[in-house]
């Protein structure tokens, strides 16, 4: 009986130690624990993100989940990526190395030998709708702003970073065509035409392809008989038509036209059957026609 309340005395005096441990931290040292512990738990007092990164890389929730992507299957990504750079640097960087270099000097898009004038392009943020690859623009040949439905807004809209662009390509720059290119089956146009006029919204898409609601209203009056496919390709040309008038809104731009040192211009790249139609702004003081389009001339089809 001795025995055992000596036993239980040693046990409580055990607990007691180990409780005052876990409450005062180092300043209790149970003297139970070994020489080992003594110099873990001191090398945590130097390290105490030491504890912290184990737990971290101990802890199941940040093991990788069966349905996210692979470390190695992202990099593979930038492998490929790598590999077109450095064919992009052996076959055009370097063979072209004196044009680079002046390149990296000013970006002043000035006339080349197959281009005679410099360019802006607004163009659609659409991944299939690349101007430098569908008109083959070469690096330092046209400075290009691209947003969703490539809308120009007008100029009491405010600013944007599309008119910022501009400002500075028109104003700095002195680029000389301003090509707005538009394409088929765009989803800004689609957006644009499928949406409630009197709904209050916040989202972002649809409060920027508000910009082209003069050309939803026009496609409607005109085109009202056809399905909403057919009225977007109609509404993807008329939004672009629209733009060029926008331009017009900006009187650094209308005065440049007006002395003909700037020239605007239209294009719709047909993914579909890889068509091209351009035209060009015909400014005669009042580009305004009584149907409420614009006067266009120069109307080229490439197919």
């Amino acid at each position: 009986m001795a025995f055992q309340s000596s036993s239980l005395s040693r046990s409580s005096s055990v607990d007691l130690r180990q409780t005052s441990a876990k409450i005062f931290g180092s300043q209790m040292i149970s003297p139970d624990i070994e020489p080992t512990h003594l110099r873990f738990l001191g090398s945590i007092k130097r390290n105490p993100k030491a504890l912290r990164l184990k737990a971290t890389m101990e802890s199941p929730a940040q093991e990788s989940k069966d349905n996210e992507p692979k470390v190695e299957e992202v990099s593979d990504h930038f492998r490929k990526m790598r590999h077109r750079f450095l064919g992009f640097k052996k076959d055009k960087y370097l063979s072209n190395l004196e044009h680079y270099q002046r390149l990296s000097e000013v970006q002043t898009p000035k006339k080349s030998d197959i281009l005679q004038g410099q360019f802006m392009v607004i163009a659609c943020a659409d991944s299939r709708v690349c101007p430098s690859s569908v008109l083959g623009f070469q690096p330092g040949e046209a400075f290009v702003i691209r947003n969703v439905a490539n809308l120009v807004p007008p100029h009491d809209n405010g600013p944007t970073e599309t008119n910022a662009a501009l400002e500075f390509a028109v104003n700095t720059l002195e680029v000389e065509n301003l090509l707005v290119v538009g394409h088929s089956c765009c989803g800004g146009i689609k957006a644009l035409m499928s949406l409630d006029d009197d709904v209050i919204t916040s989202s972002f898409i649809k409060s920027w392809v508000f910009v082209g609601k003069p050309a939803k209203l026009k496609t409607k009056a005109s085109a009202s008989n056809l399905d909403l496919d057919q009225q977007c390709r109609h509404c993807e040309k008329e939004s672009i038509n629209r733009s060029l008038l926008n331009l017009l809104t900006y009187p650094w731009i209308e005065e440049r036209v007006k002395n003909r040192m700037l020239s605007i211009h239209g294009g719709y790249y047909d993914f579909i059957d890889c068509t091209f139609e351009k035209w060009t702004l015909d400014y005669k003081g009042s580009t305004l026609v009584p149907n409420g389009g614009c006067s266009i001339k120069n109307r080229e089809f490439w197919s």
